[in-house]
């Protein structure tokens, strides 16, 4: 028995930096393709971010017009797997934020479309899609969360450097 678990074992360890490594770069593409839908037009992110009503006005074009940013920088850190782990910590915090601020409209009857992937904003009821975005972001969630846990994988910056 010990020397399967050993095996086992030994595997799992040469398995994990490749799948961290497909982890890495999968959740890369998803920031990128959301950042760089919305970057091209960034007063309709804007308008997503509004149509959610949960942030004071103040704040909606700040965050609709500098989250395109943040998404492509973090699929840029990615990419090149430097700051693993905090790229996947701020992921993890956003998606995080995505899926309560979804849940939130969801549940105060709000119907929109939520302009994960650019456009956005107010829809009919019937075109609401709240629970399969919910379930898409807890996806990209766990992928991040095994980025948070095993942050090393091949082909990185961060390998190269010997964080």
């Amino acid at each position: 028995m010990a020397g399967s678990e050993q095996v086992v074992g030994r595997r799992f360890a040469v398995a994990a930096p490749w799948i961290s490594t497909v982890a890495r770069l999968g959740l890369a593409v998803v920031w990128a393709w959301a950042g760089l839908a919305k970057i091209s037009d960034p007063a309709v992110a804007a308008q997503a971010v509004r149509a959610y009503r949960i942030l004071p006005e103040g704040l909606v074009k700040p965050v609709g017009y500098g989250l395109p940013f943040l998404e492509i920088g973090l699929a840029l850190l990615l990419v090149i797997g430097l700051g693993v782990r905090i790229a996947a910590v701020i992921s993890v915090i956003l998606l995080l934020t995505f899926i309560a601020a979804i849940a939130s409209t969801w549940a105060r009857g709000i119907a929109i479309d939520c302009g994960c992937f650019g456009g956005g904003g107010a829809v009919a009821a019937s075109q609401t899609q709240y629970l399969q975005e919910i379930l898409r972001d807890i996806g990209f969630l766990l992928v991040a969360l095994w980025l948070v846990v095993r942050p090393r994988s091949r082909v990185s910056v961060d390998s190269w450097l010997a964080l």
